[in-house]
């Protein structure tokens, strides 16, 4: 049954892969120049990002090995949205078992889609504040180390490419023009 996708008709999907994280989908289609072709999508599972930052603007990030990388990076605290969570509740739990974190402020700092042309990936992005340390819970999968450094370290990253996940550079720039020069806002 063919379907109208913004000025793009869509005659079949066939699903290509699909694992717990992510979901490769083959349209044919109808291009907006009438003519047929393909157009192949990737979605990923739905996740939260928090930003964790405490009163004398440091923040804490996540310093681990990513495999599709081959190498170490620096990253905000960011898990997939499980079915029957809600954003705020995967960004918590994450934030607990990565980092050993809890945080009585929490401020939903809206939403991202890191790779709109091909990848349909949102992320749910928060700033915690008023922070509690315990001990983390990590998956067997990580081997997550703390990154403490201060919001303004942390945007010299983000400028020098040091720090190169996307979702982690816009809510680090995000919370540093929101905060502003105070941090209290």
């Amino acid at each position: 049954m063919e379907k109208q996708h913004g000025p793009w008709k869509i005659k079949s999907t066939e699903k290509i892969y699909e694992n717990e994280f992510i979901r490769v989908n083959e349209d044919s289609v109808i291009k907006p120049d009438n003519k047929p072709g393909k157009y192949t999508t990737v979605s990923t599972k739905p996740g939260a990002a928090t930003l964790l930052i405490d009163d004398e603007k440091n923040v804490y990030l996540t310093r681990q090995f990513r495999y599709a990388l081959g190498k170490e990076s620096i990253e905000v605290v960011a898990g997939g949205i499980e079915e029957g969570e809600n954003p705020l509740e995967t960004a918590k739990k994450e934030v607990k078992e990565e980092l050993g974190i809890e945080a009585e402020e929490w401020t939903e700092y809206g939403s991202l889609n890191t790779d709109t042309s091909i990848i349909k990936s949102p992320a749910y992005l928060f700033l915690a504040r008023k922070l509690k340390f315990e001990e983390s819970d990590q998956e067997g999968s990580e081997k997550i180390k703390m990154a403490k450094m201060s919001l303004d370290e942390a945007v010299e990253k983000v400028l020098k490419t040091e720090i190169t996940h996307a979702t982690s550079c816009y809510l680090i720039l995000k919370a540093h023009f929101l905060l502003g020069e105070d941090g209290k806002n």
